[in-house]
């Protein structure tokens, strides 16, 4: 599968496609399919619902053309600025665009646009694996165009750019990310001079906005062995100017013969265990920076030797800043990886003690709905390679396990709530919003969690007026 034209109809024999190529006709228009469909139909992936084609003539024209002989005649969004069009039709996005050719300027990504030639066309797209174009005009109908080896690449399991990588990159920086995401996503290997260019190139990704960054990171970070896109960023210069407190974990010192391990290789080994473990991409993104308050913290002792403290707290207030400076979301899913990565050693230690039932009544209670993530990425954090140890911890862990099943199957301190009020609390003594509420439900709180009361109504609602006494309230006859 060599040769610049084959005919592969097969992939194109979803009935959309012969009624856009039928009505290309009718308006005497070039018209193929082009870019990640094509690519992914070869390499006999599933294939995605977005599907482009490019038109040698007007892609708008072409798009509210094939929406009136659709069923239902879809709307047509058009994106004048770009010359494109999209159509949602039975679960498709239909995306269509009017061959061009496009030259930048030095400090900007935003292209000069012109008409073009398919060639044109082919020759602006980033890798030669996304520039084979299948045509479907009927004279044509199935053939594959396919100027730059594509096929040859996909084969070759090899990632590089149709023309000068310089020229590619410098023209949308933000190739040299898709380049490293898709070695990521389908383990496939960047070409030397593809690689080196990137190298040579890494700070123009300055120029790129921080939306479209993550959204390659996110990629990477989803694919199955998130570590080949990590450490391909790392190499080539890119990790450390988007997450410097990432590649600030890189190295090893030893001092008076004592080393610690390697914290960045180690954080590339927990993303890959979580990622066999679960799909979570904000899982994923707690795996990658459960460790990166460690550069700052990190101490040397004589007696003790390499040492860490207050790392995860450290890491979880990183974690804000980070993301603030990526412009990811700072609600929910943020507020959710900094909970991990400030309780990721709270697990480890109580599996290598003796696990007293407060303990975990606490992990429970503090972990609330993140209980089973944060125990997905204690497991995942295990990366000793000797058996022995890797046994003992994963028994320990099970062990752990079993004593949060038992505590909260007993406790219920999950997504806790007291059984005493703070309305109870003042209808009994006839106050109103005040302090003591708050001090009473914080005793009863520990209490429960200490395991001097049961989680019940009568032992908490006993133990309130005991408390509530030492605070001078009395409780008003009802």
């Amino acid at each position: 599968m060599n040769q610049k034209h084959l005919h592969i109809r097969e992939a194109i024999s979803h009935p959309i496609f012969k009624q856009v190529g039928d009505i290309a006709d009718a308006l005497s228009v070039e018209c193929y399919v082009v870019g990640g469909f094509v690519r992914d139909y070869l390499l006999r992936r599933s294939l995605p619902s977005d599907i482009d084609f490019v038109t040698v003539g007007s892609g708008i024209q072409l798009a509210k053309e094939v929406a009136k002989n659709l069923k239902g005649e879809p709307k047509v969004s058009t994106f004048k600025t770009y010359g494109t069009a999209m159509i949602k039709y039975d679960g498709l996005d239909l995306e269509f665009v009017g061959a061009r050719k496009e030259s930048y300027q030095r400090n900007s990504r935003n292209p000069i646009v012109e008409d073009g030639s398919l060639e044109d066309d082919q020759n602006r797209r980033d890798f030669t694996i996304n520039a084979m174009a299948i045509c479907l005009n009927k004279d044509r109908f199935g053939e594959l165009v396919d100027p730059f080896g594509g096929v040859s690449d996909l084969n070759a399991k090899c990632i590089r750019t149709p023309l000068d990588p310089d020229i590619t990159f410098s023209d949308d920086p933000l190739r040299m990310m898709r380049a490293i995401r898709f070695a990521s996503q389908l383990n496939f290997e960047i070409d030397l001079p593809t690689l080196e260019s990137i190298k040579r190139q890494c700070e123009r990704i300055d120029i790129i906005t921080k939306e479209r960054i993550v959204v390659e990171l996110n990629k990477i970070l989803l694919s199955d062995r998130p570590s080949i896109g990590l450490g391909l960023l790392k190499d080539t210069g890119l990790l450390k100017r988007l997450i410097p407190e990432l590649t600030a974990l890189e190295g090893i010192e030893e001092i008076e013969g004592k080393k610690h391990k390697d914290n960045f290789w180690h954080t590339l080994e927990v993303v890959d265990n979580m990622a066999q473990l679960s799909s979570d991409l904000w899982l994923r993104w707690a795996a990658l920076l459960h460790d990166i308050g460690k550069a700052p913290t990190k101490r040397f002792d004589k007696k003790i030797g390499w040492t860490f403290h207050g790392h995860e707290f450290v890491g979880s207030k990183m974690v804000y800043r980070l993301f603030r400076r990526l412009k990811m979301t700072l609600g929910d899913p943020m507020k959710r990886v900094q909970k991990l990565v400030l309780m990721s050693s709270r697990p480890i230690v109580i599996s290598e003690d003796y696990v007293t039932d407060s303990a975990v009544r606490r992990l429970i209670f503090d972990a609330g709905e993140d209980l089973e993530g944060l125990m997905t990425l204690c497991v995942s954090d295990i990366t000793t390679k000797n058996p022995r140890k890797q046994d003992r911890y994963k028994r320990n862990f099970e062990i752990v396990k079993e004593k949060i099943k038992e505590v909260e199957e007993r406790d219920r301190v999950r997504n806790f709530q007291p059984p005493v009020s703070g309305e109870l609390i003042m209808k009994t003594f006839d106050i109103g919003p005040s302090r003591e509420i708050g001090l009473l439900k914080e005793a009863l709180k520990e209490a429960i969690l200490e395991g001097e009361i049961p989680n019940e109504f009568e032992a908490a609602y006993k133990l309130m007026i005991k408390k509530a006494e030492e605070l001078g309230l009395k409780p008003v006859k009802q």
